[in-house]
């Protein structure tokens, strides 16, 4: 059993003894600590948007998530199945004064865990993210008196909302789409991107669509993360139908990975950087993405004759660096677009719409796209955290070691070698020591993390 808190939300694996796994009762204390929080930040509405993606143990946490925002005096418009992006940009729509979203987004069945969202639609800083803990912890909070308690509206339809919204975005352009006459291969791993992302390719203008998990039930295909060794069916899919594009989804759609028409992977982290290539060519700015992410964001900035700064890992704190710098794009290298167009979040609806554009303005092939761009290959490993470990002497330790680099320390410690660089940090979501590791190729790549890792092992 697990349960994490951190910038990320509220995490855990479902069951269990309270505090130890995501019990019933961590899940009524964390809601009503929000719901606290929120009443502390004055905000005009007094409406919570909640909504879930499509995980088994969804609805029993959606009943005790509404039940808490009512008893606690708020009125809570539930979405029901919803993308992460879709219920962002309900609570704008909404002008709600935040929002819960029930999803573990790439986390196997057995977990499930609330995202918090501030009015703006996007996630609590760090700072009021330990602020809603320490309310939890101190079991600081009031419910509301019977003639003072919210009340639950149902409204399902902000998909449709969202899709219009992404569908009439100035770079996205549906001609263009429909006369390519791709055929899509899409895998939703059983979760509510099976409901969306059909949807929205439809509104597209694609005719031809290839589903596979695309049943919203909750029972994950495979393991629900959107990397190669998990997407071995749609690769073979997308080569024995011939289609031109293959797209993945998490399950709470906020990651896309792409497929090329010959099966192999475009690779996760080419999917930000395909789509800012296509962004920065019709509205030049600044570009964002976060310390694990590849240098070939940089490169492509650079081309264009912008700027590329790089933040700590975490949403939050990409989209801090892009108001920062008012960046036009940006994201995270696991195939997160963050588009500010529309809004603050990583939305893998606007990640599908501006990369089929691009690739039907190009009028090439997803492999021959991809070869257009600076070639990297990145390695992710990763090291087991034991409660015996102490991740802060350890990074201090890995800092003396490599002094003779260039290091960055915002986020964990990354190392900037001349011909790659690898980056250490303790995940948000998981008990684990994250290695990220780029190179030219897999084989340098793998070898500068090797050097890391052989020094780690000898320090736990």
């Amino acid at each position: 059993m697990s349960l994490i808190k951190s910038i990320s939300g509220i995490r855990g694996t479902i069951g269990g003894q309270p505090g130890v796994g995501l019990s019933g009762v961590d899940i009524v204390k964390f809601t009503s600590a929000y719901a606290q929080f929120l009443r502390k930040q004055n905000h005009p509405s007094n409406r919570v948007v909640v909504g879930r993606d499509a995980r088994i143990s969804g609805k029993m946490v959606e009943h005790l998530v509404v039940g808490s925002l009512m008893a606690m005096g708020f009125d809570v418009v539930n979405i029901g199945l919803a993308t992460t992006p879709t219920t962002e940009v309900a609570v704008t729509g909404l002008n709600a004064c935040g929002g819960i979203i029930i999803t573990a987004s790439h986390n196997p069945k057995e977990w499930n865990a609330l995202k918090l969202l501030n009015s703006d639609g996007e996630f609590l800083s760090d700072a009021e993210g330990k602020e809603v803990i320490a309310i939890a912890e101190a079991d600081s909070y009031e419910y509301a008196q019977v003639l003072e308690l919210g009340h639950e509206i149902k409204d399902e339809t902000w998909t449709d909302r969202h899709i219009e919204l992404v569908k009439n975005l100035p770079l996205v352009d549906c001609n263009a789409i429909g006369k390519a006459d791709f055929t899509v291969a899409i895998d939703a791993v059983n979760s509510v991107g099976g409901i969306v992302i059909p949807r929205l390719l439809k509104s597209l203008g694609v005719k031809n669509i290839i589903e596979l998990n695309c049943e919203a039930t909750g029972k994950f295909a495979h393991n629900p993360e959107p990397i190669p060794e998990n997407l071995t069916e749609i690769s073979r899919v997308v080569k024995e139908t011939t289609a031109d594009v293959g797209f993945v989804v998490d399950p709470d759609v906020d990651r896309l990975a792409i497929v090329m028409e010959n099966g192999d992977m475009f690779v996760e982290e080419y999917t930000l950087v395909s789509v800012a290539d296509y962004v920065l060519g019709k509205t030049p700015g600044a570009t964002v993405s976060n310390l694990s992410s590849s240098r070939a964001l940089a490169d492509v900035t650079r081309k264009h004759g912008c700027d590329y700064t790089a933040s700590a890992v975490g949403e939050v704190n990409v989209v801090t660096q892009m108001k920062k710098t008012n960046a036009v794009i940006g994201g995270e290298g696991n195939g997160g677009v963050i588009y500010p167009e529309l809004h603050y979040g990583r939305d893998a609806l606007v990640g599908i719409a501006l990369f089929l554009t691009h690739l039907a303005n190009k009028g090439k092939k997803v492999s021959e796209l991809k070869k257009e761009y600076p070639q990297y290959a990145i390695v992710k490993n990763k090291i087991s955290l034991t409660p015996d470990i102490d991740i802060d002497l350890l990074l201090s330790k890995l800092k003396e070691r490599y002094k003779e680099e260039k290091i960055t320390d915002i986020d964990g410690v990354k190392i900037d070698f001349a011909n790659g660089w690898v980056h250490l940090r303790k995940s948000n979501t998981e008990p684990i020591i994250r290695i990220y590791s780029e190179a030219a190729t897999t084989a340098e790549a793998e070898s500068l993390a090797q050097n890391v890792k052989d020094f780690v092992n000898t320090l736990i």
